[in-house]
């Protein structure tokens, strides 16, 4: 039986994706087969599209191939139905609602997704706006666990995918939020729960944090760094937009920052999110209580994919971007 996708199998732009017929996946042992109604955008994809910066395609041979993707259907965020599971799942049941993050496959009419990697939906969400909480709100949380009440913490990036997320979650623990955006912007940042929001095309960022989440790869390290206090922590995870290409991009920063941290008294690090159910699960929890909510910038048909990755990476999208899929 066959399903529409969206497929790529050369780098390029965005319409090097085409909608295909493509075999309908069968799930294993301890997979779920989730018919899809919503999947969201995320900087990774673009990445992967374009397989930029180059230096990924030999740090991650598992997504990034010499000269295209290695797993032609796009896409990493889903909400959707379940459709069928695999014979070691016991606790899910076809009609069960759910949501989750997978590797590639999400723009399509159905996708396998490890158990391991979904949970059951926010019951106060939709399909679509639980399609854009997985890969942007795992992120933030894991970046900004341990955060405290009272900590200062600076937010680059605040109005993103993540930054959304992040804004609020740090706000949820009682932190100081101080969000940096733009002008068109700050008003949505402010209502997040930043109690400060620089805009960036106006002023410049003053004073010390306890804890810089950078979500933009746009600073230099230094420049960063003294926006700490003397034991301060800088989290880096900037996905950036598309500027034609580059060689390093993000990772410079980033491994720069790691191997800057060796020798510095300040904590710099770049955490790396994995999805999981216990952190859907808990997402869950902070959504049901109305601690956090996502933000959804445009919808898209599943047809107009090529246009929505279009904006996605050149546009500075606010938050979320999210495919339609099924009714």
């Amino acid at each position: 039986m066959s399903m529409r996708a969206i497929v790529q199998t050369l780098y390029g732009a965005p319409d090097s994706l085409t909608m295909q017929e493509v075999e309908k996946p069968v799930p294993g042992v301890d997979e779920v087969l989730v018919r899809v109604h919503a999947a969201s955008l995320n900087a990774r994809d673009w990445h992967v599209m374009r397989g930029d910066p180059r230096i990924a395609r030999w740090m991650d041979r598992k997504i990034f191939g010499r000269r295209g993707p290695k797993q032609p259907i796009h896409g990493a965020d889903f909400a959707g139905t379940v459709e069928a599971v695999g014979s070691g799942v016991r606790d899910l049941a076809p009609g069960d609602a759910v949501y989750g993050e997978v590797s590639a496959g999400a723009f399509a009419d159905y996708v396998c997704a490890p158990r391991s990697a979904l949970d059951r939906k926010p019951a106060n969400l939709t399909f679509e706006q639980a399609a854009a909480v997985p890969l942007a709100a795992v992120t933030a949380m894991t970046c900004l666990r341990g955060t405290t009440a009272g900590q200062r913490v600076l937010i680059n990036g605040a109005s993103g995918g993540v930054g959304t997320f992040a804004v609020q979650i740090a706000a949820a623990t009682g932190a100081e939020v101080t969000g940096v955006c733009s002008t068109r912007n700050v008003e949505l940042v402010r209502s997040l729960g930043a109690k400060h929001v620089v805009d960036y095309t106006r002023e410049e960022v003053v004073g010390r944090f306890d804890t810089v989440l950078d979500l933009v790869g746009n600073r230099r390290l230094r420049d960063l760094r003294r926006l700490l206090e003397p034991k301060g922590t800088l989290l880096l995870s900037g996905g950036g937009t598309y500027d034609g290409g580059s060689v390093l991009g993000p990772v410079r920063l980033i491994v720069g920052g790691q191997i800057r941290g060796l020798f510095v008294r300040q904590s710099i690090r770049a955490p790396l999110a994995k999805p999981s159910r216990e952190a859907l699960a808990e997402l869950r929890d902070l959504i049901e209580a109305g601690q956090i909510a996502p933000i959804i910038d445009r919808t898209y048909p599943l047809a107009e994919t090529p246009a929505a990755m279009a904006y996605l990476e050149s546009e500075h999208a606010t938050a979320k971007v999210v495919i339609t899929v099924a009714p």
